[in-house]
């Protein structure tokens, strides 16, 4: 299920070949005066490099939430920034989801959905799909689902006709089968704007989905835990058994089912 702009089949995978993004550099301990080999944590900011490799064509960021939950859809996003200079002035401390707080997440979800420097579109995998197809296959069809959604959104603005004329940025090492060329990179919402962006859209996006089915069954607690294997989690089905929300392709899962069987 993999794309190549060089037509040959092969996946296409995109690597930094020139300036790394933009870095600070966070010292682990004040300097002794003397040459050590300590650690010293990096943290790193996306920037707009990948996407001027591209300034004649339409890029796409795409990435995905829910990958490793237990119950619950997984959820893709595609994002396109119109305007780059317009996007910087608003979301410069964009990063990726995971190293955001709940409340940066949020702040920076609901900017993104109403900024018009910003187009974006969600799509998902449900459980059902997750547990026939697995997980990976699933999480491609999600981001599909994203892109072709974005599509449509974009034939709604002035836009040019997108499909077919665009190209995807997409986190990670798998490439999406979208009938465009699509570079995978690993840690993308890490370095890529638009990968960021759409790494929030998504997180955002799936707790949503999860605080509203967690209205059914608030003894799971999937508005705190958004489905994931937590110690609360796995109490509640242990004592309540497991729902049509949960992933029984997943061991966990497949193991408690296995044991009721008997």
């Amino acid at each position: 299920m993999s794309i190549s702009s060089a037509g040959n089949g092969a996946q296409s995978r995109l690597y930094s070949t020139k300036k790394r993004p933009i870095s600070v550099l966070l010292f682990s301990g004040e300097s002794t005066g003397r040459e050590d080999h300590r650690e010293h944590k990096v943290k790193t900011f996306p920037s707009f490099e990948y996407e001027q490799r591209f300034a004649s064509q339409i890029v796409v960021g795409i990435d995905e939430a829910g990958r490793g939950p237990w119950a619950g859809p997984v959820v893709a996003a595609a994002v396109i920034v119109l305007d780059k200079e317009a996007f910087l002035n608003l979301f410069s401390e964009i990063n990726d989801s995971k190293k955001l707080s709940g409340v940066r997440r949020k702040y920076f979800f609901d900017k993104l959905t109403e900024a018009d420097c910003v187009l974006q579109c969600t799509g998902s995998a449900t459980v059902e799909e997750i547990d026939s197809l697995n997980i990976l296959n699933a999480t491609l069809l999600a981001m599909r689902r994203a892109y072709l959604g974005l599509c449509e959104s974009a034939a709604k603005t002035e836009l040019p006709q997108i499909t077919g004329k665009s190209i995807i940025l997409v986190d990670g090492n798998k490439a999406i089968d979208a009938g465009v060329p699509c570079y995978p990179i690993i840690k993308g919402d890490s370095k890529s704007y638009s990968i960021a962006s759409a790494s929030i859209i998504a997180k955002v996006s799936r707790d949503g989905v999860m605080s509203e089915l967690a209205k059914d069954s608030p003894q799971y607690h999937w508005e705190k835990n958004a489905g994931y294997g937590t110690k609360e989690h796995q109490e509640a089905i242990a004592k309540y058994g497991i729902t049509v929300h949960h992933r029984k392709s997943y061991a966990p899962i497949a193991k408690l089912l296995r044991q009721a069987a008997f």
